[in-house]
């Protein structure tokens, strides 16, 4: 034996170069298998193409992946959609390379909770207001629709109303989109499994205070605006029944057939409204929280509860606004533990407050609260109680908020700020980047029927991904939030975690501040099917 010859030196250094040679043979193989199928053959021939692994590559970012967190990695994109999620691509392994280095790789935000068209033509609504969502890192929104007052400002059966909602969207979205019904009337009712069956609707609305109560909260002539004669608990009762019998015929598929509730008790608001006008103490947005006080959110989910327990239909409660009303929801999943009941809170009820922003340009339903609110929705959303965060954006401008506060109208957009927000403020509270990446995106895509296409970075799922510098800093002024909309309540935060990169399916749609390109954003017929490809109009 040769001086200084370790064998087992020798065996290791053997092994290293067999399992090399293994990793070789299986990346070739893996190489030519792409390159030899059939779909890749179909797209390339004739074409003059590079032939390279990937249509575009990711390069030297960190990825939030399930699971792991951000992690080094680079990601592949192959028509549309993630092909490999890996360590040894480089700038030769696609025919676009997005450099990523030193940022963060995010799946698209899914927010979930929007108003396209509430206050505008629905069409320019649908332009500017999903621009805004891009420079949010929002990839895919999904907003409700009502009949009656606003939007188209006119009733009927949805199978005569839908495919102009859809019409006037078409085309005109920079990010895919989806749309939640709320059944106003009983017709509406009868609709329900034909609407999650053939126009893939799987998510319906009711709007608690409409029982007696329009939009502003200025009138008590309900029927007028909803122009509908039977929105009562009665009515709810019964889109619930259907909700429930829907879903438990699509159960054994999978899906996700649920009920958003709205939860503010109009008679109680009625008594207290009259009570802060009578006394003329308060002002602005503590005049309005006064006037519809945590303890109307408190009965509506209390009454939800109850009907959705005696129904087994899954709920989400929406946009809650309090520690009351959060108290209330947990205490109905506690006394109805096999009940499907999600909870949602908005970007405006983590930031704002009528302590400090007592503007009645920031007049929304359910109210802005005070500071002690804020501090107990946080508290949920660290605890993990609260399922998902989302903007409830309704582009709303100035004109709209000017006057009487009791006429002003309610909303605001917010959708740009999803990822630089809770970016900001969530890492300040302790959120680790994956759990944020779940409350803006994994959390409402599975919940509404768009996993796993649809919040995460898996191989399979669409590249819908967004890169964000985490070292800079902006303030927030209503230019950069790209909006149609002249003000916004978030003016001066100063956030990190802007988008600087937003891709739609594989596609760069925002960069450098802007949109890039003609829209692309299709309809999402939900649940989704993981394997059915997603083409722009």
């Amino acid at each position: 034996m040769p001086e200084g010859f370790c064998p087992r030196k020798f065996i290791d250094s053997y092994h290293e170069i067999v399992l090399l040679f293994s990793i070789a043979k299986r990346r070739l193989f893996r190489l030519e298998e792409q390159i030899t199928s059939a779909s890749f053959v179909e797209a390339h021939e004739g074409k003059g193409l590079k032939m390279g692994r990937f249509d575009s590559v990711v390069l030297g970012g960190k990825a939030v992946l399930p699971g792991r967190g951000a992690v080094r990695v680079d990601v592949g994109v192959k028509d549309g959609k993630i092909s490999a999620v890996g360590e040894e691509f480089s700038s030769q392994d696609a025919d676009e390379v997005v450099d990523a280095a030193g940022k963060l790789v995010l799946p698209g935000a899914v927010d979930a909770h929007f108003h396209l068209g509430i206050y505008r033509d629905i069409t320019e609504d649908t332009k500017s207001e999903t621009i805004s969502s891009l420079a949010g890192g929002v990839t895919s929104v999904i907003s409700y629709f009502r009949t009656g007052s606003h939007y188209l400002e006119k009733s009927g059966p949805y199978a005569e109303i839908f495919p102009e909602v859809l019409g006037a969207t078409n085309g005109h979205s920079y990010v895919d989109y989806g749309y939640h019904l709320a059944p106003m009337m009983r017709e509406h009712v009868r609709e329900i499994e034909r609407l999650v069956n053939e126009e893939g609707v799987a998510s319906f609305k009711y709007y608690m205070f409409y029982k007696g109560l329009d939009l502003a909260g200025a009138s008590s002539d309900a029927k007028s605006y909803t122009l509908s004669e039977e929105y009562d608990l009665g009515h709810l009762f019964e889109i619930m029944e259907a909700v429930a019998k829907t879903q438990a015929e699509r159960a054994r598929d999978g899906s996700r057939i649920s009920l958003s509730i709205h939860c503010e008790q109009p008679e109680l608001i009625r008594v207290f409204s009259e009570r802060v006008k009578e006394e003329g103490v308060l002002t602005g947005l503590e005049a309005y929280s006064a006037s519809r006080p945590t303890l109307t959110e408190h009965l509506a989910v209390a009454e939800v509860g109850v009907l959705a327990g005696h129904t087994r239909c899954p709920i989400n409660f929406l946009h809650l606004s309090s520690e009351e009303a959060l108290l209330a929801a947990l205490e109905v999943k506690r006394q109805h533990p096999m009940l499907d009941a999600r909870l949602e809170t908005t970007l405006h009820h983590l930031a704002l407050t009528y302590e400090t922003y007592n503007d009645q340009r920031g007049k929304v339903n359910p109210p802005i609260r005070a500071q002690s609110d804020v501090e107990a929705l946080w508290r949920g959303v660290v605890r993990g109680e609260i399922d998902w965060v989302c903007s409830d954006h309704a582009c709303c401008s100035e004109e709209h908020k000017e006057g009487d506060l009791w006429n002003a109208l309610p909303g605001f957009g917010g959708t740009a700020l999803v990822y630089p927000f809770m970016l900001t403020e969530g890492r300040r509270r302790g959120l680790s980047f994956e759990r944020i990446v779940d409350l803006v995106a994994t959390n409402p895509a599975k919940a509404y029927g768009l996993a796993p296409r649809k919040g995460a970075i898996s191989v399979g799922a669409d590249a819908d991904l967004v890169v964000v510098d985490m070292n800079a800093a902006h303030e927030v002024t209503t230019e950069r939030l790209l909006s149609a909309q002249d003000h916004t309540p978030f003016e001066g935060m100063e956030l990190t975690g802007w988008p600087i990169r937003t891709l739609l399916r594989g596609r760069t749609a925002f960069a450098d501040g802007e949109p890039v390109g003609d829209p692309q954003g299709a309809y999402l017929k939900r649940p989704l099917p993981a394997g059915q490809f997603i083409t722009a109009p």
